[in-house]
């Protein structure tokens, strides 16, 4: 592992990798390794992680693995840092056969932090107390699922006053909701939760289900500033607004918004304005919307070439007039909405060499974002970050030859990475799905 210090904090990059086992032409010790940079790994080198560049670091897994998932804002309280921690997550399944499908409620807790290394002279009473220790530091997963048909392609969790839902979008063309108080409760209550598995869980069946959309879709997000107020697009390249009515339900508009000539693949509601939105598509621009206006005039702005290929993934700034796009061409862009109409964003970085899967700001501090690529890498940035001209040319490990100076972390060991979250109640928790499973970590950057 390399540091780099930068203006506001220590910059760690990359894992460590052991040298070759047998090779007396290695150099030995422990070398940095990124994708794209330097040589591959060859036969018998493998990726291990060094514990002391994270705060903490989780693994899970749930049987089929998820190709989606969100945080649910909880009761424990904000701004989180006290070990252990807990959370709740709700994910959806991608199995391969559609009946064998699940939402689920996980509830992750007793998550300690990462192990100091064991002091030197530590004697045979220390190793005991330490192993009794290990056992109290063992984490613990509550589990509660509903049957689904069909492969969950995206969840997004929302407040609708005391009740949460969950909006849902499935392969088989439809977008659901899931209200999910009850799942929530039987994860924090061992008895509830043997009542549920007895006598519940078949008859889970969602509170509202839309048909309308021509096939299936991705572009799935809930109004932060309207308690009810979603937006779902499909493949088709077709946007629909979601109204909350007084009963309960919803009425969905079924005059598509009209601009994109593929696949919408992400939306993001304005975190400031009631009724402005964003969108990204595989035509490869980004349009921001008002829903004041009729859907066949709604955009207001457009970037015809955002990316060189497919816009996969954006996210709009809750502090800042920015908005945040991952491509297939594998950059990640800084748009400043200030300045849209130019075309050109602020900033472009070039750390992932496959395409971008998921991106987010950090919902604390402005500067700050993560993004997850096909390239099974997660990168930590930070736009303050500048370079230390006291660091002179200390750096000389080729892997770190022209890394961008506001990149400040890259995890690795995850398989076919497909999306991640900052926890908006712990800060610098991040949570990550793949089909390796689910990883919750905290790194020495963030």
């Amino acid at each position: 592992m390399a540091a780099r210090r930068g203006r506001r904090r220590t910059c760690e990059t990359g894992e460590p990798m052991e040298a070759e086992s047998g090779d007396s032409g290695s150099q030995g010790g422990a070398q940095v390794y990124l994708p794209g940079r330097g040589p591959p790994l060859r036969e018998g080198e493998e990726l291990v992680m060094d514990e002391e560049a994270y705060v903490l670091y989780h693994r899970a897994q749930t049987g089929a693995p998820c190709l989606s998932f969100d945080i649910v804002r909880d009761h424990l309280g904000d701004n989180r840092t006290e070990l252990p921690l807990s959370l709740y997550l709700c994910a959806g399944t991608q199995a391969e056969s559609a009946q064998s499908n699940r939402l689920m409620m996980l509830r992750m807790h007793n998550l300690h932090g990462t192990k100091p290394p064991p002091s030197e002279g530590s004697d045979e009473e220390e190793d005991e107390e330490d192993e009794e220790d290990e056992e109290d530091r063992k984490p613990q997963l509550e589990l509660a699922m509903v049957p689904h048909y069909g492969g969950i392609n995206r969840v997004r969790v929302s407040w609708l006053g005391e009740e949460p839902v969950a909006g849902v979008w499935s392969e088989k063309g439809q977008v659901e909701v899931f209200a999910l108080r009850r799942l929530l409760q039987v994860v924090d209550d061992p008895q509830a939760m043997a009542t549920f598995l007895r006598d519940e869980q078949a008859r889970v069946k969602p509170i509202f289900a839309f048909a309308g959309h021509m096939g299936e879709g991705f572009a799935l997000d809930w109004s932060s500033r309207v308690p009810g107020r979603l937006l779902t697009g499909d493949c088709q390249k077709n946007i629909h607004l979601w109204t909350p009515t007084d009963c309960g339900s919803w009425h969905v508009d079924q005059r598509p918004f009209v601009g994109h000539t593929r696949s919408v693949e992400d939306l993001q509601w304005s975190p400031t304005e009631d009724t402005v939105f964003a969108s990204c598509s595989a035509d490869a621009s980004i349009r921001i919307w008002d829903i004041r206006a009729a859907p066949s005039k709604a955009c207001m702005l457009t970037t015809a070439t955002a990316h060189d290929g497919d816009v996969n993934v954006i996210s709009w700034s809750r502090r800042e007039p920015f908005l945040l796009s991952g491509g297939d061409d594998g950059a990640l862009k800084v748009w400043d909405l200030r300045q849209f109409k130019s075309g050109s964003p602020v900033a472009t970085f070039k750390q992932h060499v496959a395409p971008v899967t998921s991106v987010e700001w950090h919902p604390q501090d402005s500067g700050v974002f993560a993004a997850s690529g096909a390239d099974n890498q997660i990168t930590q940035w930070d736009l303050a970050v500048e370079r230390d001209p006291e660091a002179g040319d200390a750096e000389t490990d080729p892997a770190l030859v022209d890394l961008p100076q506001q990149l400040l972390f890259v995890h690795q060991g995850e398989t076919d990475l497909k999306e991640l979250h900052w926890h908006p109640q712990c800060p610098g928790v991040l949570v990550s799905t793949a089909l390796s499973g689910f990883t919750v970590f905290r790194t020495i950057s963030v």
